[in-house]
């Protein structure tokens, strides 16, 4: 028996480019429409959305039977609150607000099974087959498979992102704009020079020590990313598609009494 293979991983290792799409509804039918619409990976959140771990779950389960990454972003806490969305099978874990060096290493060392790092093992839950992994098996397949997000998001990293760029153990750089712009004090302002050369350079040390760079934004700017060096995109999200189409529907509504 063996896991799941990541579908992000085989296409970013292949030199392919990855979409995403966010839930923050809780249902599993949601990740379900987004899975059957055939995005690569559906991102569940828990940093910002008060989803339980029943609802994770679900997501998770509605992923994995369209062969769908499901990425679990965690709330910031213990070791149980990192390790535990793996051990429900979700296919990558997203770290937001990686402040230091030091914060990146001790991310890995909870994530990470020997020989790089000392992640709690438990084989008896969906990621080991529920003991039907070979221990040993499990644990080297699980550091292959299973892909690990690290957010910059905060200026503080800036000083040591080329030692946290190189840092082994984790897949994937992904700058966060929002949180970014709002901690050096200019929220919102997307074309601020600070942000536009951070953006730049996220993208250039990921690359220079094989690792992928990620960031969120409207699917109509993939081009200009992807010539940056960008190959993970969350380019939507359930909100936002549920909210812009009730407003057109409105619209069109309001357009056809209007003219009566």
């Amino acid at each position: 028996m063996e896991m799941r293979r990541s579908r992000v991983l085989q296409k970013l290792r292949a030199g392919e480019v990855v979409n995403c799409y966010k839930l923050n509804l809780s249902c599993g039918r949601a990740a379900e429409i987004a899975a059957r619409a055939g995005f690569d990976c559906v991102w569940a959140d828990m940093e910002h959305v008060p989803n339980d771990w029943s609802a994770i779950e679900s997501q998770i389960w509605a992923s994995k039977a369209y062969d769908v990454d499901c990425l679990v972003r965690v709330a910031r806490g213990g070791y149980s609150d990192y390790i535990r969305p793996l051990e429900m099978d979700a296919t990558g874990v997203m770290v937001p607000h990686i402040m230091s060096l030091q914060d990146a290493k001790n991310v890995v060392h909870m994530l990470r099974f020997q020989p790089v790092g000392r992640r709690p093992v438990d084989g008896g839950n969906a990621d080991g087959g529920f003991c039907g992994i070979d221990f040993v098996q499990y644990l080297q397949q699980a550091n292959r498979e299973r892909f690990i997000i690290f957010q910059i998001e905060d200026p503080e990293p800036l000083d040591e992102l080329e030692a946290i760029a190189a840092l082994d153990g984790y897949d994937i750089l992904l700058f966060g704009a929002g949180d970014f712009s709002h901690g050096i004090g200019a929220p919102g302002q997307w074309d601020h020079p600070v942000i536009t050369e951070t953006r730049k350079r996220i993208a250039e040390v990921a690359a220079a020590n094989g690792k992928f760079a990620g960031l969120v934004g409207p699917a109509s700017e993939v081009g200009k990313y992807l010539d940056m060096g960008y190959r993970f995109f969350s380019i939507g999200a359930d909100v936002v598609s549920i909210s812009t189409d009730c407003r057109k529907l409105l619209d069109e509504f309001a357009d056809q009494v209007s003219g009566r």
